[in-house]
């Protein structure tokens, strides 16, 4: 079965086809060529062309292409043999509901909008002839007619285009709370019914021109800012979408055949050819290989690895084919993590808490001088009330206020995931930018562990190699930087031995049974139990069975190649750097001078370093915490902001609010440049709001504004800073362009 045919499965047709109501058939394909824009015209008016076919749509930015035909005259295996042939190959991608509902709710969104807009133009056109009075010496009939005219027009504006103004507000009645829908929605609402009464009577002020202008720009600025957010989900899903669906398996006879990716499972060996896409996590068994992996470290040259180097799944191999051997597939890929991260980042994205308590009293006082100034003109002047009472309320609508934030997140999110930090709590951000304490893991975070022959001593007369070979099985199944540097050193000297019933204990290290030896792999106080660790104290790693120790490993280690840039240009940011780490106190203090650091413990067990932080907080810092290993997710969980590095284990990607997809600490100093530059936006965005509102809300209040005007004001005021906070993140620079070493 060829790459193409095997798209004509079945069980595959049923992963990535969504049947529509018409019966038709939409597949969405992941297509690498559409980030060059002529190939991507020439893909679209290519694809169009074939039979069946009747709508195409690309999102460059995910690199996707969703096409809807008709099945019966065109399979999906033609389709995919389509794109190679045009040498575009496309990858179909699994039916994904939630990019269904992105695309329903921008399409909704566009459709409101274009209804409003066409009204809109109408009932100014109507309303440009009553105002210039052209009508006015002929008779009040044909101006009664026009005013019937803006009337039935606005109709289908605000029963549909505004619904969604209407709709948030009975949401916020139910929750008891005050949003910016309710404000919006009471405008809307009182304008046109007060119109509409007029325009029933003959008599009166009507200003359906107005209101057909304050929801069209209010959609405007809903629109922008939708597409934006849209645009930042994109980048998460070109990330998730780059492991692919199938792969070449190698059989016990060397025969290849093809599988679903999802089918592989850890041992496997696979082939992957020269273009093709990593199907799975796992040890590269050739010498060397050249890969692309832009989409998940921001990276544009090629990056080289060598044997025994593990290969992330949806990295694109650029000279091969290599055979892979596979440790992790499907939902236990970095890509599957980072994949259910950005998941976790889209269901809890919230601008909220303190924003909406703002927001919240906002609306609050706005209502508060709608109902005094009401009031004030019933006393003096009723005939003038409703308009000065409409004016205020629509001048001070707080869309303006309440779209600042969440536009320059979204702005903000899109930025750092090109740059290769995924954020999994937006709010993060805000805490990010008044941090001053900075406090580190040293092993896997700042220091890179490495493992050489010469660092093995046995104990008790094995080989180098063996003692090796057996602390390796136990280490595989491990992600601690320790254990893989252990790994690595093992690579090439034979089969592989298999370790059983493998457990880690959190800052201790890792127990398990290999060839019936129940083993210990660790510090020497946990190999060796508690009782015996004044016996032998080992700088490094202890293997150890019921009778004692078998080896050493002592490791050394480097720092990390940008630690010291990162932690300078932390320290240039006012925020001081600290370490709390498992590992001895002369290997900590080794790493801690080379790096500058001058507070650092060590010998901290999870408990230890949680200790440590609610110690730095009770004195009134602002914590970030950086850590890789499980022992680390205490106190990620528990920090002000938390950072993991993308080699790290899953469960300290899971507690972390920042995620270094390319394992690189620099990131740390762009989310920190990008966290400040938000919080200069959105003050920017609130002070012009406050700006605003205190110069045109006394003019409304005495009657000086005219409501049509007054929702002309509001709506250019939402979307100036709506389009103010979409410059959060352009400052920086491109994506770096430097060959990982």
């Amino acid at each position: 079965m060829n790459a193409h045919a095997v798209w004509a499965h079945p069980l595959l047709l049923a992963q990535v086809l969504r049947p529509r109501r018409d019966g038709r058939s939409e597949v969405a394909l992941r297509v690498d060529a559409l980030g060059e824009p002529r190939r991507a015209l020439a893909l679209e008016q290519a694809i169009r062309a074939l039979p069946g076919v009747e709508r195409v749509a690309i999102l460059p930015a995910a690199r996707r292409l969703r096409v809807v035909w008709d099945a019966r005259r065109l399979s999906l295996d033609a389709l995919v043999e389509r794109c190679t042939a045009l040498h575009c190959p496309a990858q179909p991608l699994p039916h994904d509901d939630a990019d269904d509902t992105r695309a329903t709710e921008l399409h909704d969104a566009l459709k409101r909008l274009l209804v409003a807009g066409m009204c809109m133009m109408q009932v100014m056109t109507y309303a440009f002839v009553i105002y210039i009075g052209a009508v006015d010496f002929v008779d009040f009939t044909t101006r009664g007619l026009f005013r019937w005219l803006g009337f039935l027009t606005t109709i289908p504006l605000v029963a549909y285009s505004a619904r969604p103004f209407f709709t948030g507000a009975v949401h916020e009645l139910r929750e008891r709370q005050f949003g910016i829908h309710l404000p919006v929605a009471l405008a809307v609402a009182l304008v046109f019914l007060a119109s509409a009464t007029n325009t029933l009577r003959g008599a009166g002020e009507v200003y359906f021109d107005s209101v057909s202008m304050f929801v069209f720009l209010l959609l405007v600025a809903r629109y922008v800012e939708l597409r934006a957010r849209h645009h930042g989900n994109a980048q998460g899903d070109a990330a998730i979408d780059a492991a692919p669906l199938l792969a070449q398996r190698i059989a016990a006879d060397g025969t290849l055949e093809t599988v679903p990716a999802l089918a592989l499972r850890a041992g496997d060996r696979v082939h992957v050819a020269e273009g093709a896409t990593v199907p799975a996590d796992g040890v590269l068994e050739a010498d060397s290989a050249q890969l692309d992996e832009a989409l998940l470290t921001g990276e544009s040259r090629p990056v080289l690895r060598r044997r025994g180097e593990r290969l992330v799944a949806g990295s694109l191999l650029l000279d091969g084919p290599v055979p892979l051997r596979v440790e992790h597939s499907g939902a236990a890929t970095a890509v599957a993590r980072i994949g259910a991260l950005a998941v976790r980042a889209r269901a809890a994205r919230s601008f909220a808490t303190a924003s909406d308590r703002e927001i919240a009293r906002f609306v609050a006082r706005v209502l508060l001088l709608t109902a005094l100034t009401a009031l004030g003109w019933l006393l003096f002047d009723p005939a003038r009330a409703f308009d000065a009472a409409l004016a205020v309320l629509v001048v001070a609508c707080p869309c303006a206020f309440a779209l600042t934030a969440p536009a320059a997140f979204t702005r903000a999110l899109t930025a750092l995931a090109r740059h290769g930090v995924l954020v999994t709590d937006a709010t993060a951000l805000t805490r990010l930018a008044h941090v001053d304490i900075a406090l580190f893991d040293k092993t896997g975070t700042l220091g890179v562990p490495r493992l050489d022959l010469a660092g093995i001593e046995p104990l008790r007369g094995e080989t180098r190699e063996e003692v090796l070979a057996l602390a390796a099985a136990l280490a595989r199944q491990s992600s601690h930087p320790l254990a893989r540097a252990l790994a690595d050193a093992a690579c090439g000297l034979g089969p592989a031995r298999q370790a059983e019933r493998v457990e880690a204990v959190a800052g201790a290290g890792l127990r398990g049974t290999v060839a019936g030896r129940a083993l210990r792999l660790g510090r020497a106080d946990f190999a060796l139990g508690h009782a015996l660790a004044i016996e032998r104290q080992r700088d490094g790693l202890l293997l150890a069975d019921a009778d004692g120790a078998i080896a050493a490993f002592r490791l050394a280690e480097r720092p990390r190649h940008d630690a010291q840039a990162t932690l300078d240009a932390l320290r240039t940011e006012g925020i001081a750097s600290r370490i709390a780490s498992g590992d001895t106190p002369e290997r900590v203090a080794a790493l801690a001078q080379m790096l500058g650091i001058a507070d650092w413990r060590a010998r901290q067990s999870p408990d230890d370093k949680l200790a440590r932080l609610r110690e730095l907080r009770a004195a009134g810092h602002v914590v970030l915490a950086v850590g890789d290993g499980s022992n680390d997710a205490p106190i990620l969980a528990g920090a002000d902001v938390s950072a993991a590095l993308a080699g790290g284990t899953g469960l300290a990607q899971a507690q972390a609010d920042l995620l270094l997809m390319d394992d690189r600490l620099e990131g740390l100093t762009r989310a920190r440049s990008i966290a400040g530059e938000v919080q200069r936006i959105v003050a920017q965005g609130r002070r012009w709001s406050l700006a605003y509102n205190l110069c045109a809300v006394p003019f409304a209040a005495f009657g000086f504004v005219p409501p049509w005007l007054a929702g002309i004001g509001m709506s250019l005021s939402s979307l100036a800073v709506v389009l103010n906070a979409l410059r959060a993140g352009r400052d920086g620079n491109e994506p770096r362009q430097e060959l990982r070493a």
